[in-house]
């Protein structure tokens, strides 16, 4: 329960009103662990409560030490703006009763009007870190007061190449700061520098990690030829299962657009979100989805991260994910805080060795699916028979040998090159029962070579 972490009664207010009654792992943990200041390194899978494991602390002190006349008290660093919004949202949920006040820094939104947030100086600010560093270059915020960093999905940060910015946006936090590590998938190796430089003597909580089995998310698979063939079997889905919303991801903005056009022609009410969009349109696309205007989504991995909306219970992967924390961060848009989901993947001749690779690394197997009518062509790769161990063995020495007397005959021909080959020798039998009366080779020709001058 809320109640053993002895959070301020505000605070407790306010999870009574959002409804929340068990603390998930994650925040059981990390809870306890931030309200000591302790630097933390947490790593737990997607949708397993990350965000409140990280503001309750925060508000928690900020209540219990006021201090009216500093500047902004935390900073929540993130990729993505999609993940911002969801950050600020939550802020705004678990402060309500509060009096705290929180600001989100983000492109595509006016600047000028953000340094004005900023002279407010709001105790929370939720940034992305371009845009950041444009304020930080404007000299329009300053981090002097700061008592605690928050790096969320840092990993990911790094991925995008945000590494020099966030860097120099902790060394310019103040110093005796606390900071906060989340990520569902944390990575030692790549992060030396930013753990390093930003946290003073962290502790690390490992409470789950991308190899964990997602029990809750039933992993599909299905074989496919090409694009035309994934469009049928997408539609055929679609107009199949019962879900409440679906989010079908693409690798491309191009291939996004033109999906999002294919299901509309197909009279399901679906969306694109992809990186050609400003905010503006974002923002319509996101409301559209959440208040079911919209139930199919089309996205690139822009949605992949910070994607939080209640009832997605389908996630297909139009396109496999490149790697294996993609798809983790993919399919964790369903079956989020133990609910059911269901995940299904299209593979082609060219994906089946990625899919391999993601299914060893998440230590699992997924399931194959078909479509009554729509089986493609390709069945998956082809099975070398065998007629067991031992023949094979044998098989595979005897092949061994062949090819090393090979090689001893071509390096025998390559040595003897330009040089005259011996006459073999006469066996005794040969020479006895041998007549005069035979013919003798003609001269001038013998196995090939000028016969001996003879000395005199």
């Amino acid at each position: 329960m809320f109640a053993d972490f002895s959070l301020n009664e505000r605070l407790i207010k306010a999870i009574e009103a959002l409804g929340f009654e068990e603390a998930t792992k994650v925040q059981a943990a990390a809870i306890p662990k931030a309200i000591e200041g302790k630097d933390l390194m947490v790593c737990a899978k997607t949708g397993s409560g990350k965000t409140a494991a990280f503001v309750l602390p925060l508000l928690h002190r900020f209540l219990e030490n006021p201090a009216p006349n500093t500047g902004t008290r935390a900073l929540v660093l993130v990729p993505t703006r999609e993940l911002a919004r969801q950050v600020m949202k939550q802020v705004e949920a678990l402060a309500q009763f509060t009096g705290i006040k929180a600001a989100m820094i983000i492109g595509g939104e006016d600047f000028k009007w953000q340094a004005a947030l900023m002279r407010k100086n709001p105790e929370f600010i939720i940034a992305t870190p371009g845009r950041l560093v444009e304020h930080l270059d404007a000299d329009s915020i300053s981090f002097g007061d700061l008592e605690a960093l928050v790096l969320d999905e840092a990993d990911r940060m790094l991925d995008m190449g945000f590494k020099d910015d966030m860097l120099r946006i902790t060394s310019l936090c103040r110093p005796e700061r606390q900071t906060l590590l989340f990520s569902a998938t944390l990575k030692q190796r790549g992060m030396e520098d930013v753990v390093g430089k930003a946290l003073h003597a962290p502790e690390s909580l490992i409470i789950d990690t991308p190899r964990e089995k997602h029990s809750q998310i039933h992993q599909q698979f299905m074989l496919a030829d090409d694009n035309d063939h994934k469009d049928k079997l997408l539609a055929a889905l679609l107009d199949s299962e019962t879900f409440d919303k679906a989010l079908v991801f693409t690798n491309t903005k191009v291939q996004a657009t033109r999906l999002a056009g294919y299901l509309r022609y197909k009279k399901q009410k679906a969306g694109v979100l992809q990186g050609d969009l400003d905010q503006k349109q974002r923002n319509n696309v996101m409301m559209l989805f959440r208040d079911n205007a919209i139930n199919v989504l089309v996205a690139t991995d822009v949605a992949a991260r910070g994607l939080d909306v209640s009832g997605v219970d389908l996630v297909i992967n139009y396109d496999m994910a490149r790697n294996g924390d993609d798809y983790v961060h993919r399919i964790g848009r369903t079956g989020r805080t133990d609910a059911e989901g269901l995940a299904i993947t299209f593979i082609t001749h060219m994906d089946w060795n990625l899919k391999a690779s993601v299914e060893k690394y998440l230590r699992t197997t997924f399931e194959k699916r078909t479509v009554k009518g729509l089986e493609g062509a390709y069945k998956g790769p082809k099975k070398v028979k065998s007629s067991g161990k031992s023949a094979g063995s044998k098989k595979r020495n005897t092949e061994k040998v062949a090819d090393v007397k090979k090689q001893k005959v071509r390096h025998k021909d390559k040595k003897n090159v330009g040089k005259r080959r011996a006459p073999a020798a006469k066996k005794p039998e040969d020479t006895a029962q041998s007549s005069p009366a035979q013919p003798t080779p003609p001269a001038g020709n013998l196995d090939g070579f000028a016969p001996p001058k003879k000395r005199v």
